[in-house]
């Protein structure tokens, strides 16, 4: 099935000349003061309460989750690619090889249906992030093999995971947030 449509350009500039207070939150998300930050954080600092509340959450994560990195970029590549969010995909793709995910496992992650033979608990996680992006609710044969593999900490992070980047793939579409340099779009061949 083709992707929908998004916008090419900006629909809300990235901040070009960030205040003492948007400089403080763009750090707080990573950017270094010599590097110019992400695009999606010097978009969402045009509301700096929000884009700090959002850096943070983000950071339970990333940075402090209790969720295996690969397992954590498995749902959050299906959750970009359900929501045809090609920066939250390109972002991840980076990352998620950096967490063990191949080419091949993130190609697959970008189609409708999977070709690859997956393991049932990677299976899980993609019918999770699948059923959430579908019906906001997750089905019992999913959640029966999530819960033999997961703790009731780990669910809830999970859950949370999908749902805030669904969220955020929301965000970049609407506001037309575009690639940073040097990030890979969609796999050629999904």
């Amino acid at each position: 099935m083709p992707r929908p449509s998004r916008p090419t350009t900006p629909r809300l500039a990235p901040v070009a000349n960030p205040t003492a207070e948007q400089r403080e939150v763009l750090a707080s998300a990573g950017t270094r003061p010599d590097r110019d930050p992400l695009n999606i954080f010097a978009t969402m600092v045009h509301n700096r309460r929000v884009a700090n509340r959002a850096v943070l959450l983000g950071g339970a994560f990333l940075g402090k989750g209790t969720i295996p990195g690969r397992e954590r970029e498995i749902v959050i590549l299906r959750v970009g690619h359900r929501a045809s969010a090609v920066y939250e995909f390109g972002q991840h793709v980076v990352i998620g090889r950096r967490e063990g995910l191949t080419d091949d496992e993130i190609a697959d992650l970008a189609r409708d249906e999977l070709t690859r033979d997956w393991a049932a608990g990677d299976r899980a996680l993609i019918a999770m992030a699948d059923e959430l992006c579908a019906d906001d609710c997750v089905g019992d044969a999913t959640w029966a093999t999530l819960a033999e593999r997961y703790t009731e900490e780990q669910l809830v992070e999970l859950l949370m995971l999908a749902g805030y980047y669904r969220m955020i793939s929301g965000f970049l579409n609407s506001a037309g947030v575009q690639l940073d340099d040097g990030v890979p779009g969609w796999p050629s061949e999904a």
